[in-house]
């Protein structure tokens, strides 16, 4: 076991815990969160900061499996945090859940574009927050469902100049059908029940997507797959 995971327990069934920074400029809403988070099995809050700057501080000296960031504090905001931790750049990406307010809102899709993996409403509840987290610290990504297909396609495109990137490779007839349920927000899980195939081929498929567009994660799929219309509201 990783010595910073035996350092943070396990969970009752022996599982190790997953490590979460959170930041907030409310100090509130930072004591919400983490009474939230420490509540759920299997997760605990390592670190509170509140504002970017610090967070971004913390998150390199306590590499936290999942850091969960507001969009707007003082000093470094949302994105430019998640730019410097999980950004085109950083070779050993940190995962980063966005968490916000705003249902439609362009910083939340700049923070997707700077590297996070994911993002939330603030008022999601502690299910869906523990989902998100979860999922994050797996490799996948959960965004709100109420603002997925809302929030990429007005914005998909934004800030860009040129073309999307084609694909290394041209996409299989399946690899189409997991693309679009990827931009969906689908699951691994839900595609492999919706497809009727097995959940190691899922993700077979999306790692095979994320190789040929050239791409990092599950949101950048979906991002891409808005980008060139394969995907309508």
């Amino acid at each position: 076991m990783n010595a910073r995971r035996e350092a943070a327990g396990s969970d009752p069934e022996g599982t190790e815990a997953i490590r979460v920074l959170v930041a907030d400029d409310q100090e509130i809403a930072r004591t919400g969160l983490r009474m939230i988070l420490d509540a759920q099995p299997g997760i605990e809050v390592v670190g509170e900061a509140g504002d970017g700057r610090r967070a971004v501080e913390l998150a390199r000296r306590l590499r936290p499996d999942v850091c969960l960031f507001d969009i707007r504090m003082p000093g470094l905001d949302g994105i430019a945090a998640t730019r410097e931790l999980a950004g085109p750049d950083v070779a050993d990406p940190m995962a980063v859940v966005v968490i916000t307010t705003f249902d439609l809102d362009e910083y939340v899709y700049a923070a997707l574009r700077a590297g996070a993996r994911g993002f939330l409403l603030k008022d999601a509840g502690p299910a869906l927050l523990a989902q998100a987290v979860t999922a994050a610290a797996g490799g996948e990504a959960l965004i709100a469902p109420s603002v997925t297909a809302r929030l990429l396609a007005a914005f998909a495109g934004a800030g860009r100049t040129e073309a999307p990137a084609q694909p290394v490779e041209a996409l299989t007839g399946r690899e189409e059908e997991i693309l679009r349920a990827v931009a969906r927000g689908r699951t691994n899980s839900e595609i492999a029940r919706e497809l009727h195939i097995s959940l190691s081929t899922v993700k077979s498929h999306v790692a095979s997507l994320m190789t040929k567009l050239g791409v990092r994660n599950r949101v950048e799929i979906a991002m891409w797959a808005y980008e060139t219309d394969r995907v309508r509201t």
